[in-house]
């Protein structure tokens, strides 16, 4: 008759097995927990447009392939979003020009009619004279921006 080691593997086994079994329920319940998002920054009017914007989350900005980004909702208010033929959101001590901003594809707002998202363009480290900026281009060609200033503990 063969008799089993008593091995770490031998004794705990079925307790892992367990633990695996477990573990798809904690991680479903992880993601079903909705994130608390940063309360919406005041309504500003850039140009015909009302928008709100809203940061994802507090934290610094993130390296997204060769860019630093930090990551918006944008609320349009008041004005149509099939209105707007280009928009863009950056940070810094002043927006970045729209021929600049349309040479690459960050910092570009997409979405639905509902909400508008944006990886915005951002420094590596925020600066007290940094603000975030809202570019908008509507189809008869005028350009229109609104700025926000950086939260508080955002500068820290």
């Amino acid at each position: 008759m063969a008799r089993r080691k008593n091995t770490f593997w031998n004794r705990n086994k079925f307790k892992l097995s367990g633990l695996i079994l477990i573990l798809p329920f904690y991680f479903l319940y992880e993601q079903l927990q909705p994130p608390e998002f940063p309360d919406v920054w005041e309504e500003k009017s850039v140009g015909p447009f009302e928008v709100a914007i809203q940061p994802l989350n507090n934290e610094a900005p993130y390296a997204h392939h060769e860019d630093w980004v930090k990551d918006f909702s944008a609320y349009i208010n008041e004005g149509q979003v099939s209105d707007i033929r280009q928009g863009y959101v950056n940070i810094g001590e002043e927006p970045v020009p729209l021929d600049t901003l349309e040479s690459d594809d960050v910092g570009i707002l997409h979405g639905s009619e509902l909400l508008q998202h944006v990886h915005a363009i951002a420094p590596q480290k925020y600066e007290s004279e940094h603000r975030v900026w809202v570019t908008l281009q509507t189809w008869d060609g005028s350009v229109h921006k609104a700025s926000w200033e950086l939260p508080e503990n955002w500068l820290k």
